[in-house]
Order: structure tokens, then C-alpha cells, then sequence
């Protein structure tokens, strides 16, 4: 089951134009919907034409990856928003302004509101030409984020306890998601890179307080409490690392080596959906921690660049990475949602396809199937 889908996703698309003026303009949430409704068939049906098994809405009625958990929790202030550097391919570091905060702070006790995705799934589970995949974002997102000295402490004294607050409500929504019949339940993680990253990880000493490798037990504790009691037959958990997606620019970069074993080993996901596009993202050697019979995602085609990468290519380097991983439990991919914010990568929707149609031909081409 774990290797059932050769052609993966992340999840995020680039929302269209028109669906970007609308929310950008204030339109009124039943035209919103509409919009939403009618992009997302579209998406559905070009996914289909590719030869994708499996379906994501585009994450089109979100205005960021993990916006869904903004909308279903009180004791966030969204319009203060903690400024992030990130890093282009042209550019040194830089702050990028998005259209909307992508992180709010926390100013009271995290206390759910309403369920996370149900207005997603509700819809796909009428219209998906096949299985669908739902993205969360990992409960450890937040304490790293949300969490501002001076203020979050005065609700949560560690960033620990807010995590643990966290938690359970990412764990009642991977269940919802189990009744709800959905097949394939990812866990974006971005946060694991700060312990791959040495000025990051100075980070997790200097301003979180804490020990970065004890930081980073503590964080597969919290995902595998999230994934406790999920595992279902024809259930696919997998969880994808990135090193940050904004605009085509990155916060983190270094190799999976410091946390491979731990992390590969320890967290109880059937796939690894993993960046492997650039340099920035290290060797394959770090897989030689991944146990037998788990599938690696390899995240091979750049959704940040527009610069198509040559099949041949692309072939090669999985060819390279069963040195580590046996064929059958590998997997393409981008290597990051199109979208992660609202605002979208640099791309063109045009370029997006071809590259998703990157993907489609290649699993074909090295596994017969998507």
C-alpha cells in the first residue's frame, strides 16, 4: 500500500487568477465558494488527464498550507504576524511581505472551533475522479512560529506546552479523516528542518531554549501521538519535509544526515515524501536509515523553478537513489506544493502542468504505472 502511487503531489497548486482577484477584491464567501468549486473541478479533471491516482483539491479554499488550523482555533492573533527570512536562488536573505500573515501569534489558550478540513473533503468526496489526499500541517509548526516571548508565555510558559495543546486537535482531525473514508492523510512538516540547518538550529537553542536534539525527539513524539490508533488497512500516513516554500524561496537548506536516523527510523508514517531537487537538499545517502518496506517520495522536480528538468535525468537520479532504497518502495514527485501560500512560486500554471506532467511520465516510464 505504501508504494500504491508512484506519481505523487504535495498537495498545493497555484490558485488561478481570476480565484486570487476574487479574495483579494473581498468578494463575499458564497462567490468565493463558487469560484473555489469550479476551479477545483478543473484541477481535479486536469489531474485525471495526467494520469494521477491521486487527488488533491489544490488546497484552493486555503489561503496558506496550514490555514486550515488558523480558521479552527481560537487564541491566535492573525494580524501580527512573525517576519521570516527566506532565501532565493538570486538573493541573499530577504523578508518577503505575503498577502496575508502566514503565521499568527498566540495570545490565549489554542482551543478548537470547529473541524479542520470537513468543507474540503465534503466536496471531494462527490467530485474526485479517484482516492483523495488531505494535507495537515505537523502540530509542531506552531510552538516554532506562533510563539513570541513577552506574550505567548503569559498563556503557555514553553513552547512544549503549547505544542502538547496542539496536538490533539491535529490527532481528532487525522481521525475525522479516517471516517470520513479519505486514503492518503499527509503531515507537512517544515519544522524538521531546523534541525538539519545549523543557524537553525542555534535558533532552537538561543530563542526556544532548548536542547535542539531533545527538541527533535520531542517533535516525532508529538507527530506520532497525532498518528496514534490511524493506521488502517488501505490508509496511506506519510508525512512531507521541506525546507520552507514561499514565493520560490527557502528559510533552511543542508542534508537529512542529522536527523535521518532518528526521524526515518522513529516516525510512524508508511511514506516520506522528501526534497531532493537542488543541492541545498544533500545526498541520498541519508536513506540508508529508511526501513524496509517504507516508500521515499523523491521530490526530484522543482515546483520553485520554472526550468523544466530532463526526464532522462530525473530517471538517472532515482536509478541513483535504489542504491539505498529498493526500486519498488520509491516514488516522484515535486519536491513542495506549488502554493504553500496563497500567493503561489514563481511559476506560470502552464509550467506547473508540465511539470506535474514531469511526473506522470516519469513514474510511467520507470514503474510502468502512476
Amino acid at each position: 500500500m505504501a508504494s500504491k502511487y508512484r506519481a505523487d503531489q504535495v498537495g498545493s497548486l497555484l490558485r488561478p487568477k481570476e480565484l486570487l482577484e476574487a479574495i483579494r477584491s473581498g468578494a463575499s464567501a458564497e462567490k468565493l465558494k463558487e469560484l473555489e468549486d469550479q476551479q477545483i473541478l478543473r484541477v481535479l479533471g486536469r489531474q485525471k488527464d495526467l494520469g494521477f491516482k491521486i487527488f488533491s483539491d489544490g488546497e484552493f479554499r486555503r489561503r496558506g498550507f496550514m490555514s486550515d488550523f488558523h480558521e479552527s482555533v481560537s487564541g491566535l492573533d492573525m494580524q501580527n504576524a512573525i517576519d521570516r527570512s527566506w532565501q532565493n536562488a538570486g538573493a541573499g536573505a530577504l523578508t518577503t511581505p505575503t498577502s496575508r500573515p502566514v503565521a499568527g501569534v498566540v495570545v490565549d489558550k489554542i482551543r478548537q472551533t470547529k473541524r479542520m478540513t470537513s468543507h474540503e473533503v465534503d466536496f471531494l468526496k462527490r467530485h474526485s475522479p479517484g482516492d483523495i489526499k488531505i494535507t495537515l500541517p505537523s502540530a509542531n509548526q506552531f510552538p516554532a512560529i506562533s510563539y513570541r516571548k513577552g506574550i505567548s508565555d503569559k498563556v503557555y510558559p514553553t513552547h512544549s506546552a503549547l505544542l502538547w495543546d496542539i496536538v490533539p486537535i491535529i490527532k481528532a482531525e487525522i481521525q475525522a479523516l479516517l471516517k470520513d473514508g479519505v486514503k492518503y492523510i499527509q503531515i507537512d512538516a517544515p519544522r524538521y528542518s531546523y534541525f538539519i540547518d545549523p543557524k537553525w538550529r542555534q535558533y532552537v537553542h538561543d530563542e526556544m531554549g532548548v536542547n535542539p536534539d531533545e527538541a527533535l525527539s520531542e517533535a516525532i513524539r508529538a507527530d506520532n501521538a497525532c498518528l496514534e490508533g490511524a493506521r488502517r488497512e488501505g490508509v496511506v500516513l506519510a508525512i512531507h519535509l521541506c525546507r520552507g516554500n514561499n514565493r520560490s524561496q527557502w528559510y533552511a537548506q543542508g542534508g537529512y544526515d542529522p536527523i535521518a536516523e532518528k526521524v526515518f527510523s522513529q516516525l510512524d508514517v508508511d511514506r516520506f515524501l522528501l526534497e531532493y531537487e537542488s543541492e541545498r537538499a544533500g545526498t541520498f545517502e541519508p536513506l540508508r536509515f529508511v526501513p524496509r518496506g517504507k516508500t521515499v517520495v523523491l521530490g526530484l522536480i522543482s515546483s520553485k523553478l520554472a526550468q523544466m528538468e530532463p526526464q532522462d535525468q530525473v530517471v538517472r537520479r532515482i536509478e541513483e537513489a535504489t542504491k539505498y532504497v529498493p526500486l519498488e518502495n520509491l516514488a516522484v514527485s515535486p519536491q513542495c506544493g506549488f502554493a504553500s501560500t496563497m500567493d503561489g512560486n514563481l511559476l506560470t500554471e502552464d509550467e506547473q502542468w508540465s511539470k506535474l506532467d514531469l511526473v506522470a511520465k516519469t513514474a510511467r516510464q520507470v514503474w510502468g504505472d502512476t
